[in-house]
């Protein structure tokens, strides 16, 4: 199909996309044990291999699941969609703070009074408003593919599910609900949190949306209602994953109907009173830095969350389930766009309506909420002084230098995260790098095992002591870590992958009550998917970052964000874990890409004074730009 530059998602329905395939067998279960050989004991592989073999021998319990994998692929629009869902976020039961929710922090505002950020407020919620027109009437560009297989169309389904998605808490498993948009829905409103008590800010007034001046006078009201110290209600917000629809209180359920059914929640935050370091800007994004500071003035149901702090800490939390952070990331920078690009539209006073007040949220509570309020206090508490981050900005140099080198930035970076974890415990783990499928109908993400057989070969060659390799040895296993990540993550973005394919084959496997098949009860399995080290690159074009929380208790959170002439990193860890440190892995970071650095500048001049001697020393020949 040609690629056309405009086209705008009405034109072009998600049919035109082809579905996620389904690999074949025995290609995953090879790639699988590639993946896992050098990191678990010889004994440990030997006993996993003959494990597999049985699994994909012909007439095995394999090729039984896979031919039930095939059928699932023809009857459905995407046949690992709602599988890798529950896998991946709703049977998660760990809190969503830190653990799941990623952030966006914003560039740093400099307000000066609370008027300035309730006006920096008021932009923001209008850009919102105008994106959303832009959702509704499925006219964003559609994106294209960048990096590896550049050019590819891909689906946009994840955009229709930002500002009408919402997370209901469940005891074994949470359930996502997107609303799909109709004429005669509920009147549009957002949720305003403010000194932990929530507010309705309806945006649209007979019919009419409201503008600038009007959506900052009812931002106005709210700070003045939430300040009266008659009518606090507990924080309930710190509440989000215990409360939900089956309250005894129709209070209670009136309540949570308006959250479920808002655009979005705007969180308007006390000053955090810390350095507003790269790194505490995080921090107040993650966890709102607990009870006592900005933690309850938050609803983590909600897919959106924009946070306005009043000393200019500002950014999105996002609730994970309904979309990717490049969807986050295409979002905020449109908005950010909005309220510094376009003049102010801060309307005459004589022309704002008489509005009704905005509607404080009530809430009921009895002994038994005030135990649950108490006990998810002490839990934020507890993961607001665990959550050990650093965001790093790397200065020495980008993209350019590294495509300079003839190779993919990407790449690179997990080369060079390989080799910090190594230099911190001397073994590489099973490591997650997400990877997009939106070429595909409703697709989501993958995941590139970046611990390869390669990468350990070349972090071998870069830590030996005795001095035993080369330059041209150690470049030589650079570019073979590099191409070996290259190629695995072509294969993750076309559908190749293993971790969906082997998650469908479980899944199959419990559909069909079958006895859970030896290969998924296997200690080499279950450690595979221990993913101590867990990566993505999510890059943007404005001075913003990305940020989230480790997914296991001994592992390391990785965001990186690559520019021209720099890089940011965001790496989190928890202090309660002896093994890891946000700040060691930092220094052993930094250190691994200078010294990756150094070795591709030697062995540019020690080619370049081969060709040179080989030319009999004559100039090289400068071409022109």
């Amino acid at each position: 199909m040609p690629i056309m530059e405009k086209q705008t998602t009405s034109d072009r329905d998600n049919q035109v996309l082809p579905k996620v395939p389904v690999p074949p067998l025995k290609q995953t279960l090879d790639t699988y044990l590639k993946c896992v050989q050098h990191l678990v004991k010889e004994e440990q592989f030997k006993k996993t291999k003959a494990i597999v073999e049985k699994f994909g021998a012909p007439g095995g319990v394999g090729e039984v699941l896979q031919k039930k994998l095939l059928e699932r692929r023809d009857k459905t629009t995407n046949w690992v969609y709602d599988y890798w869902l529950e896998d991946m976020y709703l049977n998660n039961r760990l809190a969503l703070p830190v653990n799941s929710s990623p952030v966006m922090v914003f560039p740093k505002q400099m307000f000066r009074d609370h008027k300035d950020a309730l006006r920096f407020a008021a932009r923001l919620i209008r850009g919102v408003l105008d994106y959303k027109v832009l959702i509704d009437a499925r006219a964003l560009p559609v994106d294209f593919a960048r990096g590896q297989l550049a050019g590819t169309p891909l689906c946009m389904e994840q955009y229709y599910r930002l500002f009408n998605s919402y997370r209901y808490p469940g005891l074994k498993t949470d359930m996502l609900k997107v609303q799909k948009n109709t004429a005669s829905s509920v009147p549009e409103h957002i949720i305003v949190a403010c000194k932990n008590q929530f507010f309705v800010l309806d945006v649209v007034a007979n019919s009419k949306q409201l503008n600038e001046t009007e959506i900052l006078s009812q931002l106005e009201k709210i700070m003045k209602m939430a300040e009266n110290p008659e009518e606090r209600l507990p924080p309930f917000g710190i509440l989000t994953r215990s409360i939900n629809k089956r309250s005894q209180y129709q209070t209670n359920r009136e309540s949570l109907a308006l959250i479920e059914s808002c655009l979005c929640v705007v969180c308007l935050d006390e000053p955090g009173r810390l350095e507003p370091s790269d790194t505490n800007r995080a921090l107040m994004m993650l966890h709102g830095g607990g009870f006592e500071k900005n933690g309850a003035n938050r609803w983590y149901d909600k897919s959106m969350q924009f946070v306005i702090g009043m000393d200019g800490v500002c950014g999105v939390v996002c609730e994970h389930s309904p979309f990717e952070g490049i969807v986050l990331v295409q979002c905020s920078e449109y908005l950010m766009k909005y309220i510094t690009g376009s003049p102010s539209k801060m309307a005459r006073a004589s022309s704002i309506r008489e509005l009704p007040p905005p509607r404080r949220l009530l809430w009921k509570y009895n002994p038994h909420i005030q135990g649950l309020l108490a006990a998810s206090q002490d839990r934020l508490q507890r993961l607001v002084n665990d959550l050990d981050m650093d965001v790093f900005k790397f200065k020495d140099y980008g993209k350019e230098f590294i495509k300079k080198q003839k190779m993919s930035p990407d790449a690179l970076i997990q080369v060079a995260l390989q080799l910090a974890f190594y230099k911190c415990s001397t073994r590489l783990v099973s490591t997650y790098e997400s990877a997009s499928i939106r070429r595909f109908q409703e697709g989501r993400v993958d995941n590139i095992r970046s611990a390869t057989p390669e990468a350990l070969a070349f972090v071998i060659a870069m830590t030996d002591e005795r001095g035993a390799f080369t330059d041209s040895e150690k470049i030589k296993r650079l570019r073979d870590a590099i191409n070996a990540q290259t190629n695995y993550t072509i294969a993750a973005i076309t559908g190749m992958a293993i971790d969906n394919h082997l998650l469908g084959l479980l899944k199959i496997s419990k559909e069909l009550n079958m006895q859970k098949p030896e290969i998924f009860c296997d200690e080499t399995y279950l450690a595979s998917n221990q993913f101590i080290l867990s990566t993505s690159q999510v890059p943007t074009t404005l001075e913003m970052f990305c940020c989230y929380g480790p997914v296991v208790p001994n592992g390391y959170g990785a965001c990186y964000n690559p520019q021209s002439d720099h890089i940011i990193f965001c790496v989190s860890s928890f202090w309660e874990n002896t093994q890891t440190s946000s700040t060691v892995f930092v220094k052993a970071l930094n250190e691994g890409l200078l010294e990756i650095r150094d070795l591709c500048n030697r062995s540019s001049a020690a080619a370049t004074k081969l060709a040179e001697s080989s030319h009999g020393g004559s100039q090289p020949h400068k071409s022109g730009k």
